[in-house]
């Protein structure tokens, strides 16, 4: 009789241990396919990148634009003034420069050559039109001409690390990095709704983009712009959590644990 129990038991521990084994590994399987990213890719694949992206200039920019010389007099009224400011009682100050906004209708207001239209230009494109003029303007010989934006910024909301608002320093970022930035998604971030908000020519777009296939290298909102706003959407579990701690009361915790109770009184009875 008692290496009957003990056998019966044993049977229990038995299929209750292969259950949870069984529930551990469909769980991880599932888990698996909703959070690697590009499970499309091979090993050793090679895809071509595209080098030539450049961000245009949009209405609202702030450009630094910035002409030097051999004779650095001769540039001097080409370039925005240096504004010093105090800050916390600093008697040395600090110092910045003033840049030239791109007002509503695309253009900017620059010394000598007044209204410039610059809007759907890229850096290049405009610094080799103000050396072209400077040269043809017979104003400077040797013109070395620099041009930088002042508020490339994109941001980052929903489920990720650390969201927030972050400055770019050069004029080309990617997605992938506007999200190691802001610390990666989180568990409960969906790596298949990853949304990115564009407003440009009067209208707002968004673009869903799904970080499990490598076709979110081919798209155009892979290469992140000016204002841009990265939204990762949460998943149902995150949701539901979102629901229990709306509903959080003692009687809810205490129906809950009374169900535990008795589920584990007729697995182990």
């Amino acid at each position: 009789m008692v290496s009957y129990k003990n056998s019966l038991m044993k049977t229990k521990h038995f299929l209750g241990g292969l259950a949870l084994g069984l529930l551990f590994v469909l769980t991880s399987c599932g888990s698996v396919k909703k959070t690697v990213y590009f499970q499309d890719i091979d090993q050793g694949i090679v895809q071509d990148v595209n080098m030539k992206y450049e961000v245009r200039i949009h209405q609202d920019d702030m450009l630094s634009i910035v002409v030097n010389s051999t004779n650095p007099e001769l540039a001097v009224p080409f370039n925005a003034p240096v504004v010093s400011y105090q800050v916390g009682g600093n008697p040395y100050g600090q110092a910045t420069v003033l840049g030239f906004l791109v007002d509503g209708n695309g253009f900017i207001d620059y010394p000598i050559f007044g209204r410039i239209r610059v809007e759907g230009m890229t850096r290049n494109e405009l610094t080799d039109y103000l050396k072209e003029r400077i040269i043809d303007g017979g104003y400077i010989n040797d013109p070395i001409v620099n041009v930088k934006f002042l508020n490339f910024k994109v941001s980052v909301i929903g489920e990720v690390g650390r969201p927030g608002t972050f400055d770019i320093t050069g004029d080309r970022i990617t997605l992938l990095e506007a999200l190691s930035m802001a610390g990666d998604l989180t568990i409960y971030g969906k790596r298949d709704r990853v949304a990115v908000i564009r407003e440009e020519d009067g209208v707002r777009k968004m673009k869903y983009l799904d970080l499990r296939s490598s076709e979110v290298f081919e798209s155009p909102y892979y290469y992140l712009k000016q204002n841009d706003i990265v939204y990762v959407e949460p998943n149902k579990r995150k949701s539901q959590q979102s629901e229990i701690n709306q509903n959080n009361s003692v009687g809810t915790w205490i129906s809950i644990a009374s169900l535990l109770t008795s589920m584990a009184v007729l697995i182990w009875k």
